[in-house]
């Protein structure tokens, strides 16, 4: 598979740039240049590259052969049939408000953790502008303990069920990596597996295939407990793509339809500070597999590690710049956020900026 990266090059990319293509690169700070990777190695060697990678320096795109501008190029994905509704990416980004039903949970220290005040709280979230919400029973966050799947259960059915009667038009996802878990979750009324671990339950593609529902696939390396701990890449970008690639083709081969899988780079799970910068840098290159991409920065501690806010409930600047961004870019299609309300008016601003006003 191969991955077409666009940017200016700063001078912190100069050396990474040599290291990936196997030589050193005459090449200004400023220019324009476009990474390949994922090249057969006569194609990259053809190109001054060596291995699978090659820089082409001082171009643009038009410049470039068609097949590699086509690369280039974000489209948006294929609309995608959940919850009754067709879900058309070119009218996004679409918002997924986060409803933690943990008593540990890293941003909002457990204050949605009973069945009542989580339901209060999703739907303060539809009324803020949620397109949907994602309920989830087990804290992720790095070092985190897991939770019998009875207990998750406890945690989540009734918030789902009271949410499907309540609300009705909003689509529930399920936050979620156990199959038994998803099962009873999309019995209750979710139609979306987001699961952080990309099927790593060996059920887990065969419960969504038979509810005919649609998965989230994310990529972490390690697992909650371990993720953190010392985190490693040769190229983030690239190593992430193949690794979600994998786990699509692993999706379809037991029964999912590929219209309903999406993908999630998974921003601060088991990446440093610059692996989480070069992902959301170069997040229009997941766009070559083809998927809706959902975007989770939100009240992460990248941004605190950035900003020096180290209470995460007040990390809402950084966590809706980051949104603002991306979706300015064109590169994400769903957002995965605590801040609903602050988060709409950032995305009508980038989406007037990317489209125009309309």
């Amino acid at each position: 598979m191969i991955i077409a990266r666009s940017f200016q090059v700063q001078s912190s990319d100069l050396e990474a740039l040599a290291r990936r293509v196997g030589r050193q690169l005459s090449v200004r700070v400023g220019a324009p240049v476009v990474l390949l990777t994922g090249l057969d190695a006569e194609t990259a060697f053809s190109l001054g590259g060596a291995g699978d990678a090659a820089v082409l320096a001082e171009l643009v795109s038009a410049r470039l052969p068609p097949e590699i501008a086509r690369l280039l190029q974000p489209q948006p994905p294929p609309a995608l049939e959940l919850g009754g509704r067709r879900w058309a990416f070119d009218e996004g980004p679409f918002m997924l408000g986060i409803v933690n039903v943990t008593p540990d949970s890293f941003s909002d220290g457990g204050r949605h953790a009973t069945t009542d005040t989580a339901i209060a709280h999703a739907l303060q979230l539809v009324e803020e502008g949620a397109h949907l919400l994602d309920v989830g029973g087990e804290s992720t966050r790095p070092g985190a303990a897991a939770v019998s799947p009875d207990e998750e259960c406890a945690r989540v059915l009734p918030v789902i069920e009271a949410l499907t009667r309540l609300a009705p038009q909003t689509p529930i996802s399920i936050d979620t990596s156990k199959a038994e878990v998803a099962r009873r979750a999309l019995a209750a009324g979710a139609t979306l597996v987001n699961d952080v671990t990309a099927l790593s339950d060996p059920l887990m593609g065969r419960v969504v295939a038979e509810a005919k529902a649609a998965v989230c696939l994310m990529h972490m390396q390690g697992t909650p407990r371990t993720m953190q701990v010392k985190p490693e890449y040769g190229d983030v970008v690239h190593e992430v793509a193949e690794s979600l690639s994998e786990a699509i083709d692993r999706a379809v081969a037991v029964g999912i339809d590929r219209s309903r899988v999406l993908i999630d780079p998974g921003i601060g799970f088991g990446k440093t500070l610059e692996h989480n910068l070069l992902l959301l840098r170069h997040l229009g290159a997941f766009r070559a597999l083809g998927a809706p991409i959902l975007l989770g920065t939100s009240r992460k501690s990248f941004l605190g590690a950035l900003t020096g806010e180290k209470d995460a409930s007040k990390r809402l600047v950084p966590s809706v710049t980051s949104v603002a961004i991306a979706a300015a870019q064109g590169a994400a299609d769903v957002v995965r956020v605590h801040d609903v309300a602050a988060t709409k008016e950032a995305l009508l601003v980038a989406k007037a900026i990317r489209l125009g006003a309309r």
